[in-house]
């Protein structure tokens, strides 16, 4: 980043952007596809954050987990498993374990929408840029972005050849390696392959195992094949991935009784326990692959047709330690998960898009999509009221005697869902400039979604007999409910929606002087229609549709450059309103916690970013990032029964912080025959709370990395010595049940890498 200063103030990480370096200090220019054509994103009014694969990589972060010390808008629910993890912007997201339901923030790879938030939770590699769009994006993305969207592109093939290898280790057990050969393979063609490994250890230790959990394996592939004949261009790109990750165990942070602590063996140390004591290692097993074709074919009249078509398929298989003991005692029953969610989508869409350079710039276009989601999915319990076994007096509790079938009882369910979503809009946007400095854009997306589920499940049953038997999290109802309670009596309930919505936005934008521009805007988001579907689904309480999740955007921005070039200050605020929000609910069930996923009311999410970044001298870079989000619940859906108002009014949201920022410092310097580049930043993150009603209250953080790296003067081998948190400050990413369930992140230890990087042509 030799050529630039930069101090950042906003979840706009532009500061971390690479391009060519200025003769002399200045911020660069960054150029996105925000509106799905090639801009200067100073140009676009859209409160935008971009990051480079290089960047992203410099920083130290690996996937879209990490991006949040980058990007501090961004938060995300990590589960136990990718399935039910979730991207949280500007405080909204949709956190739920149905199959039947998407997410409010959109991840787009290569132009395809991913259908679930989980299969974005995977390794970044070899990519271009990342962007973040914040606020509704409906209008030009379509799918899930009512409250967001992250947009990923690819590197392509190179008209030279070009190879680069990376090597890492660290201090807690974590090794990858990455090789990517890239180059010309006939006239017009060119491609670009990469394969990679990881695999780390973990952070937390599973005493009844001897082991170190909360680690991964992945590996996977990614080739991609551009063909460029000027008036016509094409990319196809194939990827494959595979993770084995024994994640994510929570450990226990406070008592939980005399007896639960002895049998746990574990002093609860709140967001300092390292340890579980668990008879199932907790797993989450990824494979996931897809094929994505798209072109761009110049046409009549400067026009380009633009096409987007692609595959992809996704397997998530959870295996979960629900009960968090080592065994079933009397009176805490064993509770034990597996469950392998599949997701096979397919998608398209073309566009038309005018030239760039006159008064009135437009792009039309169509989009059709299919997805069908699978899930299999088993409840095994353990529960004894009384035990022949006897009084273990190194804890004080009686084991169930597993070999005692009449006082052990073994009740479990398997149930399967079938999900499947059609979806297809037309939509339009187009810009025209009453003069040079005063353009006004307008846009409109007409949708159509259907939704549709089959879910079968049977009265748990005990094991070892076939008799009717319930447990923790088991229900003896069918998944068709009673007859009594409004159901069909069977263990089949089926049913489908469908909505057609109109979203749009408007813009104003007005170039004050040059280099300084000033809009305002107005956004109608749009979430498609969903069902509660998951293992304990009952009907007719969840097989009610759930409306689909709109949102009213009002923003106001600017963005300048001024003393050419070495000051860009960028700020916007925002008040989004949701109605009819997505949401879920935990409610007990046989003393086990399970979700009921509503349209639980209207919520408001209101504040501001900005971004200030100052190119002081050449190869210095000073950033820091900031928001602002206070989001909140204005009025839950009273209770149906009293229509009392419910408790959560005036309650913020789940993972969203009012105030998250990072400061931090680049500094690329040579040194006689090398070299140098030094990184710092701190990350900080204000309290927030893991669940609706502001409970599982997580306090505020603040992380220090750094890194030092060394390479020749053509940058051609670079070694970065790295420290992440160097206060060795703990924290926690999610508090469920008062502190009886923490999720520790890897990076709350302190740990140190080396990375190699080789690069040859």
């Amino acid at each position: 980043m030799l050529g630039r200063v930069a101090l950042g103030l906003s979840v706009s990480a532009s500061a971390l952007l690479a391009a060519a370096t200025p003769a002399h200090a200045q911020v660069e220019e960054i150029v996105v596809t925000a509106q799905k054509v090639q801009q200067n994103v100073q140009d676009v009014p859209i409160a935008i954050s971009a990051v480079t694969g290089e960047a992203f990589q410099r920083s130290g972060a690996k996937s879209l987990e990490d991006i949040t010390s980058i990007v501090p808008s961004v938060t995300f629910r990590k589960g136990t498993t990718n399935a039910n993890s979730a991207i949280v912007m500007r405080g909204v997201g949709t956190i739920s374990f149905s199959i039947a339901a998407e997410p409010s923030v959109s991840t787009v790879v290569d132009g395809v929408v991913l259908s679930r938030s989980g299969q974005s939770f995977l390794d970044l590699v070899d990519f271009e840029r990342l962007e973040v769009l914040r606020g509704p994006q409906g209008t030009l993305f379509g799918k899930n972005a009512s409250a967001g969207l992250v947009n990923i592109v690819s590197k392509g093939g190179t008209d030279h050849f070009e190879a680069e290898a990376n090597v890492s280790g660290t201090t807690d057990d974590e090794y990858r390696t990455r090789l990517t050969l890239s180059g010309p393979i006939a006239e017009n063609l060119t491609g670009r392959l990469t394969g990679f490994y990881g695999n780390f250890d973990g952070n937390i230790r599973n005493t009844y195992h001897d082991r170190t959990v909360n680690g991964y394996e992945h590996y996977g592939a990614r080739g991609v094949v551009d063909y460029d004949a000027g008036g016509s261009r094409l990319r196809l790109i194939a990827d494959y991935f595979r993770a084995n990750d024994d994640c994510c165990a929570e450990v226990t942070g406070v008592s939980r009784g005399a007896v639960i602590d002895g049998e746990l063996g574990i002093v609860p140390r709140g967001e300092d326990t390292r340890d579980v004591n668990q008879n199932l290692v907790t797993r989450s097993l990824d494979r996931q692959y897809s094929f994505t074709m798209s072109a761009d074919i110049d046409t009549f009249a400067d026009h380009t047709f633009s096409i987007v078509t692609g595959y992809r398929n996704w397997k998530n298989t959870e295996i979960r330690d629900g009960d968090f003991l080592p065994r079933a005692i009397v009176g805490t029953p064993q509770l034990h998960d597996r469950g392998t969610v599949e997701t096979d989508q397919v998608s398209a869409e073309v566009r038309l898009a005018s030239p760039q350079d006159q008064a009135l710039t437009y792009q039309v276009g169509g989009f059709l999509w299919y997805s069908k989601n699978t899930q299999d999915f088993t409840r095994a319990d353990v529960t004894c009221a009384t035990s022949t076994s006897p009084l273990d007096p190194a804890t004080g509790a009686r084991p169930c005697n597993l070999s005692d079938t009449v006082n052990t009882l073994f009740p479990t369910a398997t149930s399967r869902s079938d999900v499947s979503f059609r979806n297809w809009a037309v939509f339009g946007q187009a810009t025209y400039a009453f003069t040079p400095a005063l353009r006004l854009t307008l846009g409109g997306r007409f949708t159509h979604d259907d939704v549709s589920y089959v879910h079968t499940r049977a009265p748990a049953v005990n094991a070892t007999t076939g008799l009717p038997a319930t447990g923790a999290g088991l229900s003896g109802v069918g998944a068709g409910g009673t007859i009594a309670g409004g159901g069909n009596g069977t263990n089949t309930s089926r049913g489908s929606t469908s909505a057609d919505n109109f979203s749009g936005k408007a813009v104003l934008q007005y170039d004050v002087v040059d280099d300084v521009m000033l809009y305002g805007s107005y956004t109608r988001g749009y979430k498609g229609p969903a069902f509660n579907v998951f293992f304990n689904h009952v009907a007719p309480t969840n097989s009610t549709p759930i409306d689909p999740e709109k949102s009213d955007s009002f923003e106001v921005g600017f963005k300048s450059q001024f003393l050419d070039r070495m000051v860009q200050l960028n700020a916007a605020a925002f008040l989004v309103d949701y109605k009819g929000f997505q949401a879920n609910n935990f409610v007990l069930l046989n003393g086990a916690v399970v979700t009921n996923l509503t349209n639980a009311g209207t919520v408001r999410s209101k504040g501001f970013e900005a971004d200030l970044t100052v190119a002081l001298t050449e190869g210095l870079t000073l950033r820091a990032n900031a928001a602002y989000a206070d989001a909140k619940v204005r009025r839950f859906n009273p209770n149906p029964l009293t229509n009392a108002p419910d408790a959560r009014d005036g309650t913020r949201l789940p993972l969203a912080p009012k105030f998250s920022y990072t400061i931090g410092a680049d500094y690329d310097v040579p040194v006689g025959p090398v070299k140098l580049y030094l990184s710092s930043d701190w990350h900080h993150v204000s309290k927030q709370f893991s669940d609706l009603g502001e409970s599982g209250p997580i306090d505020a953080y603040g992380i220090w990395n750094a890194s030092v790296g060394v390479s020749d003067a053509e940058d051609r081998y670079r070694l970065t010595f790295m420290v992440r948190n160097i206060l060795d400050d703990s924290y926690v990413l999610l508090n469920t049940t008062a502190g009886q369930r923490l999720m520790i992140p890897r990076d709350a230890d302190r740990y140190a890498g080396l990375n190699l990087r080789a690069r040859f042509q």
